[in-house]
Parts: structure tokens; C-alpha cells; sequence
């Protein structure tokens, strides 16, 4: 972060002497407007719900250009990580800042594979939840619990903790994602197998019985994989906020990350692959294909509250740099499986089609965004619905870690305090009983 040549002029209509606010510049994107002496100088806060205008950190991590498309980890373009690295690769990137070279991928590689097993215990904690439970509530216990397992990694401030703290949940996530998974369907648990890689080895344990030998497929094992990579990381969303915001506290790294998969369980968050597959299933029900046409015109209708799930992004008002990487995927996993003419791969295939060349959605920039494709792609591998959101938490639980470690080795870091605007009752007395 660097002053820029210039600096922002604060003035007031009702005769206050205005004041000067430094700006910065980062090495790419938007300046900044310093505003951390307004209150000190003027008395006055900004107002800004959702933060949707201000940076309330500087990071070296991840960038987004929403405008042009533009999505890099560490400065290295998201198509490019996709197609020449894996995940533990991209893992290593986040963490330390540049790619590894053979060695430290090996070496890497290797400490992760050897820290996938968990806690014996946790199968007995796992038994305190319903059959019945959503993956995703078992597995914000489960990662918050695991700072009762795990409590020789809990100090945030000791930078080997967090190193600890941090294999552990890169390595255990799968496991305990296909533990959820399995506890839900009543099929006993598969242990880790060393020899598979890390997408390989959690396929295994989402879909392997005791009974008899499991083979991964390297085609769904890449698409598992390139799923990981484009979920790693995005900037200061929502639920990184969480994790921010949380291990500002000082609070032990597993609850910080428990708190991201909390954020992360939301329907606008991560739930929208989960959101994008269940309207496919609903146009299904209605009678598929033939019935797109009349779903289109209930989502261009402005009173029918229909939407188009997995359209379109917040940030990106282009083409999601993720979503062409996943539509290729998606058509390698459809053909590998042969269900390129499955009625609900059909039906998502045409509703893309006309999305793409409908004047309307293509004015708005409603492209489909990766949500849309990763959903299907889950879908045909035979992850349920239910679990989708667990599988992105997965993938993005690196990407919080990196950026927890970022603030917390940051010297201007401080425990997060947003203000407000008041709008409640101003100072009153308590009125005795008789007189309320």
C-alpha cells in the first residue's frame, strides 16, 4: 500500500472547514480513501451497509475485476491454476505465496496426506446428531469441535499453531465431509487411503464400501479437483469477513473456521449450487424442457418473484472466469458418464442455451456462473444436493486460512468494530409499573 499523488477533499454545505483524507493505491484496482482519523477530525462516521464501498483491509492474496472477468490467486489467473496445477499445489500457493516448486510440492503433498485421519473420538461426537441432520450443521460442530481434539494448535497469535491448525483442516475437511455424508445414509465410514490424491482419496471415502475394491475415475477425480481450485479463495466475501471478523477476537483458528462454514450455509452464499440444481428439479417437475419457455417468461416478470439461479454473479458483471472452466468440466463429466441425454442435464443444457442468446439475460450479463455448473457436475458424480455447500467449504477452507494468517500477521490489524447509525429512541426514564 503506497499514498497516491493526490489526496481526497472532505467538504461540508454547512460551513464546517473541510479536511484532507490520504489516498492509497494497491499494485492493481481501485484507490482508497484513508478514513480511519474522520471520526477524531469531524465526529462523523461513514455509512455503508454491506460494506459494498469499503476496504476494510489490505490483502495480497486474491483479486477480482468484476468488469473484466478477472480472477487471480496470488496474481496468477484462475484459468491457468485450473489447467496446469492441482489442488494441494494451489493450497501451498495461498498459504505461502507463490507455487512450489517438485519438491515442496512432494514434501507438501506428503504432510497433508499424513494428517488425514481424525480424531477417533469424533465418530463418537458424531453420534450426538440427528440421521437426519443437514451435512452442513454437522459440520460446523464438527470443525468447531475440533478445537477440543486439536487443542495443542488453539493459540492464533503463535505463528507454528496456526502452520498446525492449518494442515490439520486442509487435511481433515474431506474426511469429515465424507464422514457427514456417510453417517447421514447409515453406511459405516472409510478410512483415508495414503496412496490416493487428495480428490481421489475423498471420492473414495464419499463412495466406497467395505465390500469391495473402489477404483476412482481420473476424469471425475480431475473434475473433483478443478471444482477444489476455482472455490479456494474470493476475496473478502461474506463468509472470509466471518473468519476475519471471528479471529479478530483472538478466538482459536477452528472456531474462526467454523465460523466461515456457519456464513458460508447461507442460500445467497454458498447454497447457490444447491439453489441453482433444486430450480432445475422444480422446472422438471413442471414438466421439463417443454416447459423452459414458460419459466423465462415468469423469470422476466418483474411481480412473479421466479428467479434465475445461478446467473449471473454480485462481483462479476462479465462472464464468470470460473463458470467457462466448469462448463468445460461439466461437459467431460456428462460424456465420461455417458448422461449427456439425462432429462435434468437436458434441461440444464438448454436453459444455458437460451440464457446465452436471449436478449434479455445477455443485456443484464446474467451469464451462467460457476454455482450453475458446479451443481450439475456434483450432481452426475452422485454427491446429493444436501452436501454441496459442505463440499464448497471444503475447497474454501485454505482460502480462509491464508486469509487469517494475512491479518493476524498484519500490524495494523485490530479486533473488528463496525459502527452504526442510530435510529432507535434517544435517552428516556424508566416509567414505574403503574405508569407504563
Amino acid at each position: 500500500m503506497k499514498l497516491a499523488d493526490n489526496k481526497a477533499t472532505l467538504s461540508f454545505s454547512n460551513g464546517k472547514p473541510s479536511i484532507e483524507l490520504p489516498v492509497y493505491s494497491g499494485n492493481i484496482g481501485p484507490d482508497v480513501i484513508d478514513i480511519r482519523k474522520l471520526y477524531s477530525q469531524t465526529g462523523m462516521f461513514t455509512y455503508d451497509p454491506g460494506f459494498l464501498s469499503t476496504a476494510a483491509t489490505q490483502s495480497a492474496i486474491t483479486y477480482i475485476d468484476g468488469d473484466q472477468g478477472e480472477l487471480l490467486y496470488r496474481g496468477y489467473p484462475i484459468e491457468q491454476l485450473a489447467v496446469n496445477c492441482d489442488f494441494l499445489e494451489t493450497c501451498y500457493l495461498l498459504l505461502k505465496g507463490d507455487l512450489p516448486n517438485a519438491t515442496e510440492k512432494k514434501d507438501f503433498t506428503e504432510l497433508v496426506t499424513r494428517h488425514t485421519m481424525v480424531n477417533e473420538q469424533m465418530q463418537f461426537f458424531m453420534r450426538g446428531f440427528r440421521r437426519d441432520a443437514h451435512p452442513m450443521a454437522i459440520l460446523t460442530g464438527l470443525v468447531g469441535g475440533m478445537s477440543a481434539f486439536y487443542h495443542d494448535s488453539t493459540d492464533i497469535n503463535n505463528p507454528e499453531h496456526r502452520e498446525i491448525s492449518a494442515i490439520r483442516l486442509i487435511a481433515k475437511l474431506p474426511t469429515l465431509v465424507a464422514m457427514a455424508y456417510k453417517y447421514g445414509i447409515g453406511q459405516p465410514y472409510m478410512y483415508p487411503q495414503n496412496d490416493l490424491s487428495y480428490a481421489g482419496n475423498f471420492l473414495r471415502m464419499m463412495f466406497a464400501t467395505p465390500c469391495e475394491e473402489y477404483k476412482v475415475n481420473p476424469v471425475i477425480e480431475k473434475a473433483l479437483d478443478r471444482i477444489f481450485i476455482l472455490h479456494a479463495d474470493h476475496e473478502q466475501n461474506a463468509s472470509t469477513s466471518t473468519v476475519r471478523l471471528c479471529g479478530s477476537s483472538g478466538t482459536n483458528p477452528f472456531a474462526a473456521i467454523a465460523a466461515g462454514v456457519a456464513c458460508l450455509w447461507g442460500p445467497a452464499h454458498g447454497g447457490a449450487n444447491e439453489a441453482a440444481l433444486n430450480m432445475l428439479y422444480d422446472i422438471q417437475k413442471q414438466g421439463g424442457v417443454a416447459k423452459i419457455g414458460e419459466f423465462i417468461k415468469q423469470v422476466k416478470d418483474k411481480n412473479s418473484n421466479v428467479k434465475l439461479m445461478g446467473f449471473g454473479h454480485r462481483v462479476y458483471k462479465n462472464y464468470d472466469p470460473r463458470a467457462k472452466l466448469m462448463q468445460q468440466t461439466c461437459n467431460e463429466v456428462l460424456t465420461e458418464l455417458g448422461l449427456e441425454k439425462d432429462p435434468l442435464f437436458a434441461l440444464a443444457k438448454e436453459l444455458e442455451k437460451i440464457a446465452l442468446e436471449d436478449e434479455y439475460f445477455v443485456s443484464r450479463k446474467l451469464y451462467p456462473n460457476v454455482d450453475f455448473y458446479s451443481g450439475i457436475v456434483q450432481r452426475a458424480i452422485g454427491i446429493p444436493v444436501n452436501l454441496f455447500t459442505g463440499i464448497f467449504a471444503l475447497a474454501r477452507t485454505v482460502g480462509w486460512i491464508a486469509q487469517l494468517n494475512e491479518m493476524i500477521g498484519d500490524p495494523e490489524y485490530k479486533i473488528g468494530r463496525p459502527r452504526q447509525l442510530f435510529t432507535g429512541a434517544p435517552r428516556r426514564d424508566v416509567p414505574h409499573i403503574s405508569k407504563r
